[in-house]
């Protein structure tokens, strides 16, 4: 059993007695540690600032059952954002253990939480993580000098491969088992103290061989540079659309189509047919928008394909370290836009869905950046499940239309950074980023990740999806459709050159991003009609679930500002182009 928590809120969790803190800096590979340690498939992510809030799991050692926590990953006990203000709470909170993940190869830095950390006397081991990677990179470490430095027990692991796992929680039993002598409270040295002390303990326990760098590290290192960098980010970026478009296409026309036009909507049609009398049930059943027909053409047919190729395609850039470069790499780029590079990394987990994306966020170092990266996202990054609506609608038509919608999409991130920088008062620092090794997932934990994650998608997504398709049933068979699309012809004909009908789209979008394009796949519409229809919904209206975070992260006045905005820069936005358009029709 575990659980996620935002900290301010799951204060009890702070005076729980079996507590174990798993604490490091971002990127050693804590959440792998606790997913073998409680059995629980926590992400786990190779690039700084997933970890926001902390997962909570459960473990026996012995007869006994501890709750072990997985801190988010901090480079000091003094906070500079939430997340390492998330980890300071949790450390003063008291623990009956801490276990500190040490990385291999950059030792020296991780030295200075771990120094911080033992000055709290309480009961410490170390695990000293990636020691593979340090291997490959020439770096041998003497373990049991470190213990000695560090006066706790040091565990050479590779998390990733269970290695030294088993010795770890050994080690664990021993230390909690142990009864503790009362220490003395050790003071705590200055930040400049930390560093020194740190390098002088990785210089007596560790050594260097400068033998010739392994390509990975090659190709990490140039990955930084404009050259070869910014070619291999693009080739990166085209094979992953690639993988997403393509693969999601064949997949979806190959497969899932067929099965749902051939077997599934058949076989529910006459079996509620067989005993439901014709009219407004059976049709709400099964008719043209029934629960039973849409919910399997959009959900599944249309948005599950590209939800999952883009997990394998994300899940892939995220662990082996490829997003942080290119966060560094086009860090002066977005720094002209007003924000940092690393600022990137949430734009792109915004892709998948932006709740995370917000949250993530809570790493910036001002409230000024979160509240751009929040707008940036909601104005101009689809949801995958959104992506995978947009892709089925405009692929129809020409394939140019993909590539025009992306160029679109940057412009209009372009133009809310800018405009929000210009609004928003406060500063944005500049980028401080660890940039991890580039490593080859590991394959086991990459299946498990995708796996962890297509279980949240459907969790998280099906319920409001199938609500939507409700919402859709209802509105066509009871007439009201056709009543609000009276209502609204003045903006969605006259201004939007789009169909009547098209206002289900705007109706159910409220619910799912992904539903304001879903309705328009049913409608015979123009190319320019397709292309107006994809880029409000872009633009329009952050779902029920965002706003929730934004009136929970930014208070409610901000939550409805970035949300009126959105309505009305997409309806303005979606008729200037049919505007346009017409007057060269």
């Amino acid at each position: 059993m575990s659980s996620c928590h935002d900290v301010p809120e799951d204060s009890k969790v702070l005076q729980k007695p079996n507590k174990i803190l798993l604490m490091g800096n971002p990127n050693v590979g804590k959440s792998v540690f606790f997913t073998e340690l409680t059995g629980i498939h926590a992400i786990s992510s190779n690039y700084t600032g997933t970890t926001v809030h902390f997962m909570e799991g459960y473990f026996k050692i012995g007869k006994e059952e501890y709750t072990l926590i997985d801190v988010p990953g901090t480079y000091s006990l003094t906070p500079t954002n939430q997340a390492e203000a998330v980890a300071a709470r949790f450390m003063e909170s008291g623990a009956k253990a801490v276990v500190c993940v040490l990385d291999s190869s950059n030792l020296e830095r991780n030295l200075c939480l771990a120094l911080e950390i033992k000055q709290k006397n309480l009961p410490l081991v170390f695990a000293l993580n990636l020691i593979d990677v340090a291997e490959r990179q020439g770096i041998s470490i003497n373990a049991a000098s470190l213990a000695k430095e560090l006066g706790a027990p040091v565990i050479p692991t590779v998390a990733v491969k269970k290695q030294g796992i088993d010795e770890l929680v050994k080690q664990l039993e021993t230390l909690l088992n142990t009864v503790p002598s009362p220490q003395s409270p050790v003071p705590i040295p200055q930040p400049s103290d930390l560093w020194a002390e740190a390098k002088i303990i990785t210089r007596r326990v560790s050594s260097k061989n400068y033998a010739n760098p392994g390509f990975l590290d090659r190709l990490g290192n140039a990955m930084l540079k404009p050259m070869p960098g910014i070619p291999i980010t693009i080739l990166g970026i085209l094979l992953t659309m690639g993988v997403v478009v393509g693969g999601g296409e064949l997949l979806r026309e190959g497969l899932l189509q067929p099965l749902v036009d051939r077997a599934i909507v058949p076989f529910f049609s006459n079996v509620f047919s067989s005993f439901v009398p014709e009219g407004i049930l059976l049709n709400i059943l099964v008719g043209e928008y029934g629960i039973f027909v849409i919910s399997f053409e959009w959900i599944l047919a249309l948005i599950l394909p590209y939800v999952f190729l883009f997990y394998v395609a994300f899940t892939f850039l995220e662990d082996t370290g490829f997003l942080p470069r290119v966060s560094v790499l086009f860090d002066n780029v977005m720094r002209k836009l007003g924000i940092q590079g690393g600022s990137l990394l949430h734009m792109i987990m915004g892709y998948g869905c932006a709740v995370p994306a917000i949250l993530g966020s809570r790493t910036s170092t001002s409230r000024k950046e979160r509240i751009i990266i929040s707008a940036a996202v909601c104005f101009a990054v689809p949801c995958i499940s959104q992506t995978g609506a947009i892709i089925s609608l405009l692929s129809a038509y020409a394939w140019w239309m993909l590539p025009l919608m992306f160029i679109f999409s940057l412009i209009l991130f372009a133009a809310v950074t800018l405009i929000a920088g210009k609004l928003i008062k406060g500063t944005v620092d500049p980028l401080l980023m660890e940039v991890p090794n580039l490593l080859m997932p590991n394959g086991k934990a990459y299946v498990r990740k995708i796996v962890t994650r297509m279980k949240h998608f459907m969790y998280e997504a099906e319920v409001p999806m199938l609500l939507a398709v409700l919402i859709a049933a209802l509105l066509a068979e009871t007439g009201i459709l056709n009543i609000i699309a009276r209502v609204a012809q003045p903006v969605v004909a006259n201004w939007l050159g789009m169909p009547p009908e098209a206002v289900m789209a705007l109706v159910l979008g409220i619910v799912r991003r992904e539903m304001s394009v879903a309705p328009l796949l049913a409608l015979n519409l123009t190319p320019l009609q397709a292309f107006i229809g994809g880029a409000v919904s872009l633009m329009y209206l952050p779902c029920l679930s965002v706003f929730a975070i934004l009136a929970k992260e930014f208070k409610i006045r901000i939550a409805l500002a970035i949300t009126l905005s959105t309505v009305i820069v997409a309806l303005f936005v979606g008729g200037l182009i049919n505007q346009i358009a017409q007057l060269f029709l």
